[in-house]
C-alpha cells in the first residue's frame, strides 16, 4: 500500500535576492506553483558579426567564422501563477497585492533611492550613477542557479475579491542571464555565472556520445572533408 508520506515533495522554483557582497539571501521568492513550459533563448556571441562587406556574400570575417567573443546571450521566457483561494488556510486580507508588490519591486527603485537621486540634482550634482538594483538570482532546481535581470513583467489579473484586491493572476515573466561580460570582474554575479556554465559542461560530459555509422558516415569521410 501507498503511503502518500512516501512521495517526494517537488521542489519549486523561485528568485533569490542577494546581497552581492556579503553574498547572503536578502530575499526568498518562492513561485506558488512551477510553470508548466520554460522558454529558453541561447544566441552566440560570435565575433565576426553579421555585417556586410566581404567577396562571399555571406559577409563578416572569414577567420572569425569559428571564433566566439564571450559567452552566449541566454533569455529566459514563463508564465507564473498566482492563485489565493488555492491557499484557504492562510489569510490574504489583501489578496495577492503583497505577490504582486514583491515582483513588481524587482524592476523599480526604492522610494529611499528616488529620494535620494533627487536631494543630489537638487545639490547640482552634474552626473548621477544609475540606481543598483540587488543582485538576483533564478532557480529551477539545483542544477539551474544563475544570475538574471528581469527584462519582462506582464501581469494579468483575473478574479477579485469584494473589495477587489486580485486573487488570482498570471505573469508572464522575461529574464536575461547576466554573464562575465555583462558584470565587473570579480562580481559575486559573474562567479555565480561561471558556476552555472560550468554545471552546464558537467552535464554535456555526462551525455552519451553518438556513432558517425548512424549518421551514414565513416572516419575516413570526415578526414577527407567528403560528406
Amino acid at each position: 500500500m501507498t503511503r502518500y508520506a512516501d512521495i517526494p515533495k517537488p521542489i519549486r522554483s523561485g528568485i533569490v535576492i542577494v546581497d552581492p557582497e556579503r553574498g547572503t539571501p536578502q530575499r526568498i521568492i518562492v513561485l506558488q506553483f512551477n510553470p508548466d513550459t520554460l522558454e529558453r533563448s541561447v544566441a552566440p556571441q560570435a565575433a565576426g558579426g553579421e555585417g556586410g562587406g566581404g567577396g562571399g556574400g555571406s559577409g563578416g570575417d572569414r577567420n572569425e567564422a569559428l571564433r566566439l567573443k564571450g559567452p552566449a546571450q541566454e533569455s529566459w521566457k514563463f508564465t507564473a501563477e498566482i492563485d489565493a483561494t488555492d491557499q484557504f488556510e492562510i489569510p490574504a486580507p489583501d489578496g495577492i497585492h503583497p505577490q504582486l508588490a514583491t515582483l513588481e519591486m524587482l524592476v523599480q527603485p526604492t522610494t529611499a533611492q528616488l529620494r535620494a537621486a533627487s536631494r543630489l540634482t537638487q545639490k547640482g550634482t552634474i552626473e548621477i550613477s544609475p540606481i543598483e538594483t540587488p543582485l538576483t538570482l533564478f532557480t529551477w532546481g539545483s542544477k539551474r542557479v544563475m544570475p538574471v535581470r528581469l527584462t519582462e513583467l506582464s501581469v494579468n489579473e483575473s478574479a477579485f475579491d469584494v473589495n477587489l484586491n486580485p486573487i488570482r493572476a498570471s505573469l508572464s515573466i522575461g529574464m536575461k542571464v547576466l554573464t562575465v561580460s555583462d558584470l565587473p570582474a570579480g562580481h559575486r554575479g559573474a562567479e555565480l555565472y561561471l558556476a552555472h556554465l560550468a554545471q552546464k559542461e558537467r552535464l554535456a560530459g555526462m551525455a552519451r556520445a553518438g556513432r558517425l555509422g548512424a549518421l551514414g558516415l565513416t572516419g575516413a569521410d570526415i578526414g577527407a572533408g567528403r560528406a
